[in-house]
Protein backbone atom coordinates (compact mmCIF):
# COMPACT_ATOMS: atom_id res chain seq x y z
CA UNK A 1 0.00 0.00 0.00
CA UNK A 2 2.82 2.60 0.71
CA UNK A 3 4.57 1.34 -2.57
CA UNK A 4 1.18 1.88 -4.51
CA UNK A 5 0.96 5.60 -2.54
CA UNK A 6 4.62 6.72 -3.32
CA UNK A 7 4.46 5.87 -7.08
CA UNK A 8 0.51 7.99 -6.91
CA UNK A 9 2.76 10.38 -5.18
CA UNK A 10 5.06 10.83 -7.56
CA UNK A 11 2.88 10.86 -10.68
CA UNK A 12 1.03 13.00 -9.66
CA UNK A 13 4.60 15.49 -8.87
CA UNK A 14 5.48 14.84 -12.02
CA UNK A 15 1.87 15.91 -13.60
CA UNK A 16 2.43 19.18 -11.90
CA UNK A 17 5.58 19.54 -12.78
CA UNK A 18 4.67 19.26 -16.02
CA UNK A 19 1.55 21.72 -15.82
CA UNK A 20 3.76 24.14 -14.10
CA UNK A 21 6.63 23.76 -16.61
CA UNK A 22 4.09 24.73 -19.82
CA UNK A 23 2.08 27.40 -17.98
CA UNK A 24 6.16 28.73 -17.43
CA UNK A 25 7.01 28.30 -21.05
CA UNK A 26 3.71 29.84 -22.10
CA UNK A 27 4.55 32.81 -19.78
CA UNK A 28 7.84 33.42 -21.63
CA UNK A 29 7.11 32.47 -25.28
CA UNK A 30 4.18 34.12 -25.98
CA UNK A 31 1.21 33.74 -28.91
CA UNK A 32 3.13 30.91 -30.65
CA UNK A 33 4.90 31.07 -33.84
CA UNK A 34 4.45 28.13 -36.44
CA UNK A 35 6.63 27.84 -40.04
CA UNK A 36 6.02 30.32 -42.13
CA UNK A 37 3.26 29.40 -44.56
CA UNK A 38 3.58 27.84 -47.88
CA UNK A 39 0.64 29.06 -50.19
CA UNK A 40 -0.18 28.87 -53.71
CA UNK A 41 0.27 31.78 -56.12
CA UNK A 42 -2.88 33.47 -56.53
CA UNK A 43 -3.72 36.94 -58.22
CA UNK A 44 -7.57 38.23 -57.26
CA UNK A 45 -9.30 39.75 -60.64
CA UNK A 46 -11.24 42.80 -58.55
CA UNK A 47 -14.47 42.80 -60.80
CA UNK A 48 -17.44 44.82 -60.06
CA UNK A 49 -19.15 42.27 -58.29
CA UNK A 50 -16.58 41.25 -56.16
CA UNK A 51 -15.48 44.79 -55.29
CA UNK A 52 -19.39 45.29 -54.48
CA UNK A 53 -20.03 41.85 -52.60
CA UNK A 54 -16.70 42.39 -50.32
CA UNK A 55 -17.56 45.71 -49.22
CA UNK A 56 -20.61 44.31 -47.94
CA UNK A 57 -18.51 41.17 -46.16
CA UNK A 58 -16.16 43.73 -44.87
CA UNK A 59 -18.66 46.08 -43.15
CA UNK A 60 -20.53 42.73 -41.90
CA UNK A 61 -16.63 41.01 -40.68
CA UNK A 62 -14.06 43.57 -40.52
CA UNK A 63 -15.25 46.98 -40.02
CA UNK A 64 -16.20 46.65 -36.38
CA UNK A 65 -13.56 45.74 -35.33
CA UNK A 66 -10.82 47.15 -37.55
CA UNK A 67 -12.06 50.81 -38.49
CA UNK A 68 -11.22 53.78 -36.26
CA UNK A 69 -13.30 56.37 -35.97
CA UNK A 70 -10.55 58.46 -35.32
CA UNK A 71 -8.70 57.91 -38.75
CA UNK A 72 -11.81 56.64 -40.31
CA UNK A 73 -9.51 54.12 -41.79
CA UNK A 74 -9.51 50.35 -41.19
CA UNK A 75 -6.42 51.43 -38.55
CA UNK A 76 -6.92 48.97 -35.93
CA UNK A 77 -8.12 49.96 -32.24
CA UNK A 78 -8.74 48.95 -29.23
CA UNK A 79 -11.32 45.90 -28.29
CA UNK A 80 -13.21 47.12 -25.13
CA UNK A 81 -15.61 44.86 -26.05
CA UNK A 82 -13.52 41.51 -25.39
CA UNK A 83 -13.59 39.79 -22.40
CA UNK A 84 -11.16 41.09 -19.74
CA UNK A 85 -9.68 37.39 -19.32
CA UNK A 86 -7.74 37.43 -22.72
CA UNK A 87 -6.04 40.69 -22.06
CA UNK A 88 -5.64 43.61 -23.50
CA UNK A 89 -7.01 43.67 -27.26
CA UNK A 90 -5.74 46.29 -29.93
CA UNK A 91 -6.84 44.76 -33.66
CA UNK A 92 -4.53 45.38 -36.95
CA UNK A 93 -3.95 48.12 -39.14
CA UNK A 94 -5.39 45.99 -42.44
CA UNK A 95 -4.93 49.20 -44.79
CA UNK A 96 -3.06 48.89 -47.96
CA UNK A 97 0.33 50.48 -46.18
CA UNK A 98 2.87 48.11 -46.86
CA UNK A 99 4.83 48.16 -43.60
CA UNK A 100 2.21 48.87 -41.55
CA UNK A 101 -1.05 47.58 -42.97
CA UNK A 102 -1.19 44.13 -45.27
CA UNK A 103 -0.32 46.10 -48.65
CA UNK A 104 2.89 43.67 -48.91
CA UNK A 105 0.78 40.77 -48.19
CA UNK A 106 0.45 38.56 -51.11
CA UNK A 107 -3.25 37.84 -52.02
CA UNK A 108 -2.77 33.77 -51.42
CA UNK A 109 -0.62 34.40 -48.19
CA UNK A 110 -3.71 37.16 -47.03
CA UNK A 111 -6.08 34.47 -48.04
CA UNK A 112 -4.98 31.72 -46.28
CA UNK A 113 -4.24 34.57 -43.02
CA UNK A 114 -7.78 34.48 -43.17
CA UNK A 115 -8.33 31.11 -43.36
CA UNK A 116 -5.75 29.44 -40.63
CA UNK A 117 -5.21 32.36 -38.43
CA UNK A 118 -1.47 32.41 -39.69
CA UNK A 119 0.26 35.32 -41.09
CA UNK A 120 3.21 34.84 -43.73
CA UNK A 121 5.61 34.93 -40.97
CA UNK A 122 4.24 32.11 -39.26
CA UNK A 123 2.59 34.61 -36.18
CA UNK A 124 -0.51 32.95 -35.12
CA UNK A 125 -3.39 35.58 -34.70
CA UNK A 126 -5.25 34.40 -31.48
CA UNK A 127 -9.18 33.50 -31.63
CA UNK A 128 -10.37 37.29 -31.24
CA UNK A 129 -8.93 37.21 -34.63
CA UNK A 130 -11.96 35.93 -36.78
CA UNK A 131 -11.16 33.13 -39.29
CA UNK A 132 -13.29 32.61 -42.08
CA UNK A 133 -13.39 28.80 -42.41
CA UNK A 134 -16.56 28.66 -44.13
CA UNK A 135 -16.59 31.72 -46.01
CA UNK A 136 -17.10 30.34 -49.72
CA UNK A 137 -14.27 30.80 -52.01
CA UNK A 138 -16.16 33.01 -54.19
CA UNK A 139 -16.24 35.24 -51.16
CA UNK A 140 -13.39 35.48 -49.80
CA UNK A 141 -12.08 36.10 -53.42
CA UNK A 142 -14.19 39.30 -53.21
CA UNK A 143 -13.23 40.34 -49.85
CA UNK A 144 -9.16 39.95 -50.55
CA UNK A 145 -10.31 42.22 -53.93
CA UNK A 146 -12.18 45.17 -51.67
CA UNK A 147 -9.21 45.24 -49.47
CA UNK A 148 -7.10 45.55 -52.22
CA UNK A 149 -9.11 48.05 -53.61
CA UNK A 150 -8.64 51.79 -53.44
CA UNK A 151 -12.00 52.28 -51.11
CA UNK A 152 -11.09 55.27 -48.06
CA UNK A 153 -11.70 52.64 -45.79
CA UNK A 154 -8.71 50.78 -46.77
CA UNK A 155 -6.59 53.65 -48.20
CA UNK A 156 -3.10 53.39 -46.55
CA UNK A 157 -2.61 54.28 -43.40
CA UNK A 158 1.14 54.45 -41.71
CA UNK A 159 -0.60 54.49 -38.32
CA UNK A 160 0.99 52.04 -35.89
CA UNK A 161 -1.31 49.46 -34.49
CA UNK A 162 -0.93 48.82 -30.81
CA UNK A 163 0.48 45.90 -29.73
CA UNK A 164 -1.75 43.59 -28.08
CA UNK A 165 -1.13 42.27 -24.47
CA UNK A 166 -2.37 39.03 -24.23
CA UNK A 167 -3.17 37.52 -20.80
CA UNK A 168 -1.71 34.21 -19.12
CA UNK A 169 -4.81 32.62 -19.94
CA UNK A 170 -4.51 33.58 -23.89
CA UNK A 171 -0.78 32.45 -24.00
CA UNK A 172 -1.34 29.20 -22.10
CA UNK A 173 -4.55 28.81 -24.44
CA UNK A 174 -2.74 29.09 -27.57
CA UNK A 175 -0.25 26.69 -26.38
CA UNK A 176 -2.98 24.17 -25.84
CA UNK A 177 -6.44 24.02 -27.51
CA UNK A 178 -6.59 27.37 -29.89
CA UNK A 179 -4.57 26.34 -32.64
CA UNK A 180 -4.42 27.30 -36.53
CA UNK A 181 -7.42 25.97 -38.31
CA UNK A 182 -6.68 23.86 -41.32
CA UNK A 183 -6.50 25.13 -44.81
CA UNK A 184 -9.54 24.00 -46.74
CA UNK A 185 -8.26 20.43 -48.14
CA UNK A 186 -11.61 20.89 -50.98
CA UNK A 187 -13.05 24.12 -52.43
CA UNK A 188 -15.54 26.41 -50.41
CA UNK A 189 -18.85 26.64 -52.43
CA UNK A 190 -21.67 28.87 -51.30
CA UNK A 191 -25.30 26.82 -51.51
CA UNK A 192 -27.67 28.87 -53.88
CA UNK A 193 -29.67 31.87 -51.98
CA UNK A 194 -33.09 29.92 -53.27
CA UNK A 195 -31.74 27.51 -50.97
CA UNK A 196 -33.13 29.46 -47.83
CA UNK A 197 -32.30 27.80 -44.86
CA UNK A 198 -28.85 25.77 -46.05
CA UNK A 199 -28.03 29.88 -47.82
CA UNK A 200 -29.22 31.15 -43.88
CA UNK A 201 -26.29 28.68 -42.26
CA UNK A 202 -24.04 29.71 -44.77
CA UNK A 203 -24.05 33.18 -44.25
CA UNK A 204 -24.49 32.93 -40.38
CA UNK A 205 -21.40 30.75 -39.56
CA UNK A 206 -19.51 32.95 -42.02
CA UNK A 207 -20.54 35.78 -39.92
CA UNK A 208 -19.24 34.48 -37.27
CA UNK A 209 -23.00 34.74 -35.01
CA UNK A 210 -22.44 31.23 -33.50
CA UNK A 211 -19.55 32.81 -31.12
CA UNK A 212 -21.11 35.71 -29.33
CA UNK A 213 -24.49 33.81 -29.39
CA UNK A 214 -23.34 30.74 -27.83
CA UNK A 215 -22.66 30.45 -24.12
CA UNK A 216 -18.79 30.74 -23.84
CA UNK A 217 -15.71 31.59 -26.16
CA UNK A 218 -13.74 29.09 -24.85
CA UNK A 219 -15.64 25.93 -25.83
CA UNK A 220 -16.77 27.35 -29.35
CA UNK A 221 -15.93 24.26 -32.37
CA UNK A 222 -15.56 26.69 -35.07
CA UNK A 223 -14.92 24.15 -37.66
CA UNK A 224 -18.13 22.52 -36.93
CA UNK A 225 -20.20 25.30 -35.22
CA UNK A 226 -23.86 23.25 -34.55
CA UNK A 227 -21.24 20.90 -32.19
CA UNK A 228 -20.90 23.81 -30.42
CA UNK A 229 -22.15 23.52 -26.50
CA UNK A 230 -25.63 25.66 -25.87
CA UNK A 231 -24.91 26.46 -29.76
CA UNK A 232 -26.58 29.65 -29.86
CA UNK A 233 -28.17 29.49 -26.67
CA UNK A 234 -26.47 32.78 -25.74
CA UNK A 235 -25.34 33.80 -22.21
CA UNK A 236 -21.48 35.02 -23.59
CA UNK A 237 -20.14 37.67 -21.28
CA UNK A 238 -19.30 40.82 -23.72
CA UNK A 239 -18.73 44.44 -22.65
CA UNK A 240 -20.70 47.17 -23.80
CA UNK A 241 -19.13 50.56 -24.52
CA UNK A 242 -19.97 51.61 -20.34
CA UNK A 243 -17.64 49.43 -19.43
CA UNK A 244 -20.54 47.35 -18.02
CA UNK A 245 -21.03 43.20 -18.48
CA UNK A 246 -23.93 42.28 -20.96
CA UNK A 247 -24.82 38.59 -21.95
CA UNK A 248 -25.78 37.84 -25.87
CA UNK A 249 -29.35 36.70 -26.45
CA UNK A 250 -30.77 33.26 -26.80
CA UNK A 251 -31.25 33.50 -30.78
CA UNK A 252 -32.53 29.55 -30.84
CA UNK A 253 -36.23 29.11 -31.63
CA UNK A 254 -37.50 28.49 -27.61
CA UNK A 255 -40.42 30.12 -27.74
CA UNK A 256 -39.98 31.74 -23.78
CA UNK A 257 -36.05 32.42 -23.63
CA UNK A 258 -35.00 32.32 -27.57
CA UNK A 259 -36.69 33.69 -30.42
CA UNK A 260 -39.34 31.45 -30.71
CA UNK A 261 -42.08 34.05 -31.10
CA UNK A 262 -40.77 36.49 -33.30
CA UNK A 263 -42.17 36.82 -37.09
CA UNK A 264 -39.19 36.67 -39.96
CA UNK A 265 -39.97 40.56 -40.36
CA UNK A 266 -39.67 40.68 -36.44
CA UNK A 267 -36.38 39.09 -36.96
CA UNK A 268 -35.05 41.63 -40.34
CA UNK A 269 -35.89 44.52 -38.11
CA UNK A 270 -34.23 43.68 -35.34
CA UNK A 271 -30.71 42.46 -37.14
CA UNK A 272 -30.88 45.21 -40.08
CA UNK A 273 -32.09 48.14 -37.81
CA UNK A 274 -31.24 47.40 -33.90
CA UNK A 275 -34.86 47.17 -33.06
CA UNK A 276 -36.99 44.65 -31.02
CA UNK A 277 -40.40 43.29 -31.57
CA UNK A 278 -41.13 44.75 -28.14
CA UNK A 279 -39.44 48.14 -29.33
CA UNK A 280 -36.27 47.89 -27.15
CA UNK A 281 -32.80 48.28 -28.93
CA UNK A 282 -30.71 45.91 -29.44
CA UNK A 283 -27.51 47.01 -26.61
CA UNK A 284 -23.64 46.92 -27.81
CA UNK A 285 -21.70 45.40 -29.09
CA UNK A 286 -24.62 43.99 -31.07
CA UNK A 287 -24.45 46.49 -33.51
CA UNK A 288 -27.28 47.07 -36.73
CA UNK A 289 -26.57 45.07 -39.39
CA UNK A 290 -27.83 47.27 -41.92
CA UNK A 291 -25.33 45.86 -45.01
CA UNK A 292 -27.52 42.75 -44.90
CA UNK A 293 -29.81 42.38 -47.06
CA UNK A 294 -33.61 41.91 -46.10
CA UNK A 295 -32.84 38.39 -48.00
CA UNK A 296 -30.14 37.44 -46.61
CA UNK A 297 -31.62 38.06 -43.12
CA UNK A 298 -34.30 36.29 -43.95
CA UNK A 299 -32.50 33.50 -44.96
CA UNK A 300 -30.80 33.01 -41.48
CA UNK A 301 -34.15 33.80 -39.39
CA UNK A 302 -35.35 30.24 -41.98
CA UNK A 303 -32.28 28.33 -40.95
CA UNK A 304 -32.44 29.55 -37.36
CA UNK A 305 -36.10 28.33 -37.32
CA UNK A 306 -34.59 24.27 -37.91
CA UNK A 307 -31.88 24.69 -34.98
CA UNK A 308 -32.64 22.84 -31.80
CA UNK A 309 -34.37 25.17 -29.35
CA UNK A 310 -32.62 25.61 -25.94
CA UNK A 311 -34.33 26.54 -22.97
CA UNK A 312 -31.74 29.05 -21.28
CA UNK A 313 -32.89 32.20 -19.34
CA UNK A 314 -30.35 35.05 -20.48
CA UNK A 315 -30.67 37.94 -17.93
CA UNK A 316 -31.17 40.77 -20.03
CA UNK A 317 -30.15 44.71 -19.41
CA UNK A 318 -32.97 46.44 -17.27
CA UNK A 319 -34.80 48.88 -19.41
CA UNK A 320 -33.35 52.70 -19.53
CA UNK A 321 -34.04 54.26 -16.36
CA UNK A 322 -35.29 57.36 -17.88
CA UNK A 323 -37.59 58.69 -15.07
CA UNK A 324 -35.27 59.98 -12.67
CA UNK A 325 -33.11 61.70 -15.96
CA UNK A 326 -32.27 65.63 -15.41
CA UNK A 327 -33.39 66.86 -18.84
CA UNK A 328 -35.85 65.84 -21.97
CA UNK A 329 -32.81 65.59 -23.84
CA UNK A 330 -31.15 63.07 -21.55
CA UNK A 331 -34.48 60.88 -21.00
CA UNK A 332 -34.32 60.67 -24.74
CA UNK A 333 -30.72 60.19 -24.73
CA UNK A 334 -31.10 57.24 -21.99
CA UNK A 335 -34.53 55.93 -24.09
CA UNK A 336 -32.56 55.10 -27.52
CA UNK A 337 -29.83 53.10 -25.41
CA UNK A 338 -27.07 55.59 -26.52
CA UNK A 339 -25.10 55.36 -23.21
CA UNK A 340 -24.09 51.45 -24.37
CA UNK A 341 -21.90 52.92 -27.01
CA UNK A 342 -20.92 57.08 -26.10
CA UNK A 343 -21.43 56.58 -22.30
CA UNK A 344 -23.38 59.10 -19.85
CA UNK A 345 -20.83 61.66 -20.48
CA UNK A 346 -20.20 61.17 -24.33
CA UNK A 347 -17.67 59.33 -24.74
CA UNK A 348 -17.68 55.44 -24.46
CA UNK A 349 -15.35 53.25 -22.99
CA UNK A 350 -12.07 53.34 -24.04
CA UNK A 351 -12.36 56.50 -26.01
CA UNK A 352 -14.78 54.93 -28.61
CA UNK A 353 -17.89 56.65 -30.16
CA UNK A 354 -16.75 59.98 -28.93
CA UNK A 355 -19.26 63.08 -28.95
CA UNK A 356 -17.12 65.53 -27.42
CA UNK A 357 -15.99 67.02 -30.60
CA UNK A 358 -20.34 66.76 -32.53
CA UNK A 359 -20.11 70.46 -32.41
CA UNK A 360 -16.72 70.92 -34.77
CA UNK A 361 -17.33 68.51 -36.76
CA UNK A 362 -21.53 68.46 -37.71
CA UNK A 363 -22.28 72.60 -36.73
CA UNK A 364 -25.82 72.63 -37.53
CA UNK A 365 -28.75 70.78 -35.78
CA UNK A 366 -29.66 70.07 -39.66
CA UNK A 367 -25.98 68.39 -40.12
CA UNK A 368 -26.29 66.59 -36.62
CA UNK A 369 -29.44 65.22 -37.31
CA UNK A 370 -28.52 64.00 -40.72
CA UNK A 371 -25.64 62.04 -39.27
CA UNK A 372 -28.10 60.50 -36.37
CA UNK A 373 -30.92 59.29 -39.12
CA UNK A 374 -27.98 58.04 -41.32
CA UNK A 375 -24.71 58.20 -40.56
CA UNK A 376 -23.51 54.79 -42.71
CA UNK A 377 -24.77 56.96 -46.01
CA UNK A 378 -22.11 59.41 -44.75
CA UNK A 379 -19.26 57.85 -43.20
CA UNK A 380 -19.47 54.17 -44.80
CA UNK A 381 -17.62 51.62 -42.43
CA UNK A 382 -18.77 53.75 -39.01
CA UNK A 383 -20.50 51.74 -36.38
CA UNK A 384 -23.12 54.27 -36.15
CA UNK A 385 -26.16 53.05 -37.18
CA UNK A 386 -28.89 54.90 -39.08
CA UNK A 387 -31.83 56.15 -36.79
CA UNK A 388 -34.59 57.63 -39.42
CA UNK A 389 -38.01 56.00 -38.19
CA UNK A 390 -36.47 54.84 -35.06
CA UNK A 391 -36.20 57.90 -33.16
CA UNK A 392 -39.81 59.84 -32.53
CA UNK A 393 -39.69 63.24 -34.15
CA UNK A 394 -41.04 65.08 -31.01
CA UNK A 395 -37.81 63.83 -29.41
CA UNK A 396 -35.49 65.09 -31.90
CA UNK A 397 -35.27 68.78 -30.55
CA UNK A 398 -34.17 67.68 -27.15
CA UNK A 399 -31.78 64.90 -27.83
CA UNK A 400 -30.16 67.34 -30.02
CA UNK A 401 -29.78 69.54 -27.94
CA UNK A 402 -28.45 66.86 -25.06
CA UNK A 403 -25.97 66.01 -27.53
CA UNK A 404 -24.47 69.76 -27.95
CA UNK A 405 -24.64 70.03 -24.08
CA UNK A 406 -21.95 67.14 -24.21
CA UNK A 407 -19.59 68.58 -27.03
CA UNK A 408 -16.98 71.15 -26.32
CA UNK A 409 -17.01 73.84 -27.00
CA UNK A 410 -20.32 74.47 -25.60
CA UNK A 411 -22.74 74.67 -28.18
CA UNK A 412 -24.15 78.30 -28.86
CA UNK A 413 -27.46 78.15 -30.36
CA UNK A 414 -31.23 80.06 -30.77
CA UNK A 415 -32.82 76.31 -30.91
CA UNK A 416 -34.90 75.54 -27.62
CA UNK A 417 -32.56 74.20 -24.39
CA UNK A 418 -33.47 71.45 -22.64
Amino acid sequence: MKSFLRRAGLALGALVLVIASLAAYAAIDGIPRYAPPVVAELHVEATPARLARGRQLFTLTCAGCHVDEKTGRATGHRLDEMPPAFGEIYSANITRHPARGIGAISDGALEHLLRTGVRPDGRYLPPWMIKAPHLSDEDLHSLVAFLRSDDPLVAPSDVAATPTRPSFLSKVLTHTVMKPLPAPASPVVAPPASDKVAYGRYMLNALDCYSCHSPDFMKVDILHPERTPGYLSGGNALVNGEGKQILSANITPDERTGIGRWSEADFVRAVRRGVRPDGRLLHWPMEARQALGDDEAAAIYAYLRTVPAIEHEVARPPAPAVAGAASPGQRAFERYGCPTCHGNEGVGLGGAADLRRANEHLASDEALRAWIDDAPAIKPGTRMPGWRGIIREEDYPPLLSHVRSLSLPRYASASPTN
